[in-house]
């Protein structure tokens, strides 16, 4: 039995592909405590690892945070991506060691296990020399030598011109990040370690092993990857063996094309994306379900048309084996689960990494990339088209699906860091 410390910035797309990781591990017999927000104890709880709550790092509620993090207010595209990195993941980092360091010494662990966004975890690890292997639940943020840098949004250039734009880019990658060098710099020094340049990407990505999810194809099929590195698909726990909590108007989805409709769980104001989504399949011979994304928020605050069902989150074990179309925000959580389902997609990507996991899809050939977070309705109504009849499309999601069923999930995961911890232990 190997001890395991898995750690997860308190977001719902980052402590849900661990907790499927973390019952992966229990159920191998494996000791696991898992440190994250204290609103998702429960969640923990149920994959059988043990709840660390953070307790000197402010606890934040992720509907609200600007609650916690005012600097955030009113603030959207890079200018939010910029703000959210210093001041929810790094400048919490000091006090996130403060709990890992307490943790650690009432009982140590075996490895360390972090989601890719655990800036105060990876301190942790550099400053005690505990084996760190990083999980990574967003699309994987790591230097290339091949296509565009990870997180502009862009594809892989083809022809001689764009080929040479992304070389461009790789070269000026570096500088564009240069604003959180000295924020990561200060965070190290408060908790005792020696300055260092390193980007973001250099301190939050183990150097000694790295489970990304989604798979090779979804990576723009980059062929330079660390051999520390392994794609494990999709991070979820096994499916429940009955649907529960179905909203009343479940029977409505019988024998109806099915569209489901989500925001996500960041940035859910419901004019950017699902009021233009209503008003382009209002009236046609399809159903749409739309999650507003927050619990218990089953109404919106506008109309909507007779052809649509609204809930705060649904079953997506129950509903995407009817869906044949997906329009999202582009989530990666979200995007990966419909994707193993091999539906195609619609994706108005904003912000964050929203744009880059379009960018993805589409160049697999899974989706269509509306290429803006707050699109028309004749906009939304043209993907529509395009993703519900194009064949081509619907095959590529298949393939996609199948990629990421062969990888192995959080199962296979468990395995690797079963691995990792075994070797650490040496």
């Amino acid at each position: 039995m190997a001890r395991f410390l898995m750690t997860a910035m308190p977001f719902t797309g980052h402590v849900l592909p661990l907790c499927a990781v973390a019952q992966a591990l229990v159920a191998r017999g494996h000791d696991v405590r898992f440190y994250t927000g204290g609103a998702f104890r429960a969640r923990v709880e149920a994959s059988g690892a043990v709840h660390v709550p953070w307790r000197d790092a402010p606890d934040f509620d992720e509907n609200d945070l600007r609650a916690t993090f005012p600097r955030l207010e009113g603030r959207k595209g890079l200018r939010q991506v910029f703000l959210n990195l210093e001041d929810v993941m790094i400048d919490t980092a000091p006090a996130q060691v403060a709990d890992l360091q307490a943790e650690w010494d009432r009982e140590p662990w075996d490895a360390l296990v972090t989601d890719d966004t655990s800036i105060g975890a990876a301190l942790f690890a550099d400053r005690s020399g505990c084996p760190r292997a990083t999980i990574a639940v967003l699309p994987l943020n790591l230097t290339s030598r091949q296509g565009p840098p990870s997180g502009m949004g862009l594809r892989p250039g083809r022809t001689p011109l764009t080929k040479a734009r992304d070389a461009a880019l790789r070269g000026i990658a570096p500088l564009a990040m240069r604003p959180l060098t000295k924020p990561i710099v200060r965070a190290r020094v408060a908790v005792g370690l020696p300055p260092a340049t390193l980007t973001f990407e250099q301190t939050v990505l183990s150097p000694q092993r790295i489970l990304a999810s989604g798979s090779p194809s979804l990576d723009f099929a980059r062929t330079d990857r660390p051999a520390h590195l392994d794609f494990v698909g999709l991070l979820a726990a096994p499916p429940a063996t009955a649907p529960t909590d179905l909203p009343r108007w479940w029977g409505d989805l019988d024998g109806r094309t099915v569209v489901h409709v989500t925001q996500g769980t960041q940035n859910i104001d419901p004019t950017d994306l699902i009021r233009p989504a209503l008003e382009a399949l209002a009236g046609r011979d399809v159903l749409m379900v739309v999650a507003t994304g927050v619990r218990g928020r089953n109404e919106l605050p506008f109309p909507v048309p007779a052809n649509a069902r609204v809930a705060g989150f649904l079953p997506y074990d129950a509903l995407l084996p009817r869906t044949d179309v997906v329009i999202t925000n582009g989530g990666w959580g979200g995007t990966l689960t419909a994707l193993s389902h091999g539906i195609p997609l619609v994706i108005a990507g904003g912000d964050l990494d929203k744009p880059e996991i379009a960018a993805r899809v589409a160049w697999a050939g899974a989706g269509v990339d509306l290429r803006t977070g707050t699109p028309t309705a004749a906009r939304v109504a043209a993907g529509f088209e395009r993703a519900l009849t194009d064949r081509t499309m619907r095959d590529a999601a298949a393939r996609v699906a199948a990629e990421l069923s062969s990888l192995g999930g959080a199962p296979r995961a468990a395995e690797l860091l079963e691995g990792f911890a075994a070797r650490a232990g040496r």
